[in-house]
């Protein structure tokens, strides 16, 4: 068993504040790399809600630093979101390499607010930075964080807003709103006149992020001045995510803009190596929700990442590390992938079928390989005083895979199921629907949700996508048939909406089915639509309206779900 010391180290910024950290280091002369980690929960925590301790990391022959960033913690300053991130990075990069013992090389790791350190400490290329290991990062803040393709991600980006305001509060001394802020976070504060800015938050919180990320819906240069500037950085990355992680797009975006950073070098794929797994933000286990993917889905990411920081900061073969760059879990066979370039654009249609009763029998919408040819329309009423509730996903806490059938006997959710498949079905990528559909009003949110079902008829979540569709001259150019021939109001155009769900990698054995759930609401997931084109930061309980959603099937509305199969 090696030893491990662990002392309280500092530095002192440019700026004159001071960063407070831990540093273990094992026994024995060195020179040893250090790994580093820079997060904001206060730093004995050290991520172990994931990850190994410190103390097992350093026993592997590392100095390893966590520090407190600016703010949080111990350390001075004040604490804004990510504000700091790239000078503090860079400077505590060029100290740890410095400390005692150190051979001047450093790595980081880190998931989460941790992994997003990593990034902007990068983005200056400090000369003693030479490998990474982000998990689920929020890359473009926007799109991979606070919204999800234009709708706000409330429960999650709530939550978070109530637990660093309450850091602030304990840091402060403040118990009473410390206990306020507390109690708000384990029970969201979701019936204030306007939802999404509880009260709470105003009063004691008034200079939270979450003030900005409402007043912002859309992706300006608020939001690109935020996202770490990695065009020129080359470093090697692990990539690491999670199938039900609400950040896997932000993992998916760095990845893919990393792997076309080394096509463009010439350099080798497996030094952006990409593992996903099946879990949530955290724990990352084999228990999932309601699912057990078995002793495969147990995380491998503490070993992994040694040998991936012994071959970049100790010079040990990558023998391992240089086979196919990509591995999936597969849920169902319960099994790892390795892939060799990440899986094609879906190719295979299952089109959505139904006689105009699809949310009021789970047994009338139907999925079938080829068109109808008989246009229908399926209508949802949306209701905010009972929106759809969010039950798993990546976007709901808890997350997870959770048993459905009950949900989709709701007559706001209309459900289109395959017949049970005659040979078993393989699915990895990215899923895609496309659903021909109108709405009485000027915005509205469209929920789509993949499931498989099992012969004895119950149904657990595989993967699903959400979207904010807003009004656009453009949708009355789309061909289709007349609206009163589909039972439609005239005034109500119909358009095409596009929307990519979240990475999947699934199978299907013969007997089990396919369904696709389509619904209006998600919430507390997602902020409920108001119906009248305001943002979430502005609308109100009162306002919110009954939105009638039109889901169009056959004919020239041919909607359907379009599947990427997997290879091999």
């Amino acid at each position: 068993m090696v030893m491990v010391t662990c002392v309280q180290a500092s530095l002192t910024t440019a700026d004159g504040v001071r960063l407070d950290a831990d540093v273990y280091t094992p026994e024995g002369d060195g020179p040893f790399p250090v790994l580093l980690m820079r997060q904001p929960y206060g730093r004995a925590i050290a991520s172990t809600v994931v990850y190994a301790h410190p103390r097992w990391y350093a026993a592997q022959g590392y100095i390893v630093v966590i520090q407190d960033v600016r703010g949080r913690g111990s350390s001075t300053g004040e604490f804004r979101l990510f504000a700091a991130e790239v000078e503090d990075g860079q400077a505590t990069v060029q100290w740890a390499a410095q400390l005692p013992k150190s051979n001047g090389l450093v790595g980081m790791y880190g998931f989460s607010y941790q992994g997003m350190t990593q990034l902007y400490a990068a983005a200056t290329r400090p000369p003693a930075l030479k490998a990474l290991a982000p998990a689920m990062v929020g890359y473009d803040l926007y799109a991979d964080w606070a919204y999800e393709n234009g709708a706000l991600c409330l429960q999650a980006g709530l939550g978070w807003a109530l637990q660093l305001a309450a850091e602030t509060a304990r840091r402060q001394g403040d118990e009473t709103a410390y206990q306020q802020l507390y109690e708000a976070a384990r029970n969201l504060p979701l019936t204030d006149r306007i939802p999404a800015r509880p009260q709470i938050l105003q009063d004691l919180a008034p200079d939270s992020f979450f003030h900005d990320w409402l007043d912002r819906p859309q992706g300006d240069a608020y939001w690109q001045q935020l996202k770490p500037e990695l065009t020129e950085v080359d470093l090697p990355m692990l990539h690491i995510g999670g199938w039900f992680d609400p950040y896997l797009r932000g993992t998916m975006r760095l990845f893919k803009q990393m792997q076309a950073s080394c096509d463009r070098k010439s350099l080798p794929p497996w030094t952006q190596p990409l593992w996903i797994g099946p879990w949530g933000h955290l724990p990352w286990g084999r228990r999932v929700g309601s699912q057990d993917y078995g002793p495969s889905a147990n995380s491998p990411i503490d070993q992994l990442q040694i040998r991936w920081f012994d071959h970049w900061l100790k010079g040990k073969p990558a023998a391992d590390l240089e086979a196919a760059p990509i591995h999936l879990f597969e849920m169902g066979q319960n099994r790892w992938r390795s892939l060799d370039h990440w899986p094609p654009s879906p190719q295979q249609s299952h089109y959505l079928h139904s006689r105009g009763l699809a949310n009021l029998r789970d047994d009338e919408g139907s999925l079938t390989s080829t068109p109808p040819q008989t246009a229908s329309v399926s209508t949802l009423v949306h209701d905010p005083w009972r929106p759809v509730p969010a039950l798993g996903g990546h976007a709901a806490m808890p997350g997870g895979s959770f048993e459905r059938s009950a949900m989709d006997c709701r007559t706001d959710i209309a459900t289109y199921t395959s017949p049970p498949l005659t040979q078993p079905l393989a699915v990895a990528g990215e899923i895609a629907v496309e659903i021909y559909c109108s709405a009485d009003a000027p915005s509205f949110d469209l929920c789509a949700i993949v499931s498989r079902v099992q012969p004895e008829g119950t149904v657990y979540n595989l993967t699903q996508g959400y979207c904010r569709v807003d009004a656009s001259p453009q949708t009355a150019s789309i061909p289709t048939p007349s609206p009163q021939a589909n039972g439609m109001n005239a005034t109500q155009p119909i358009q095409l909406v596009r929307l990519t769900l979240q990475p999947t990698s699934f199978s299907l054995e013969v007997g089990q089915a396919l369904r696709l759930s389509l619904s209006g609401a998600c919430f507390p997931a997602y902020a409920v639509n108001p119906g009248t084109g305001a943002s979430a930061a502005n609308s109100s309980l009162l306002a919110a309206q009954v939105i009638t959603l039109n889901v169009c099937t056959g004919g020239s509305t041919a909607s359907r779900l379009l599947l990427p199969l997997a290879e091999g």
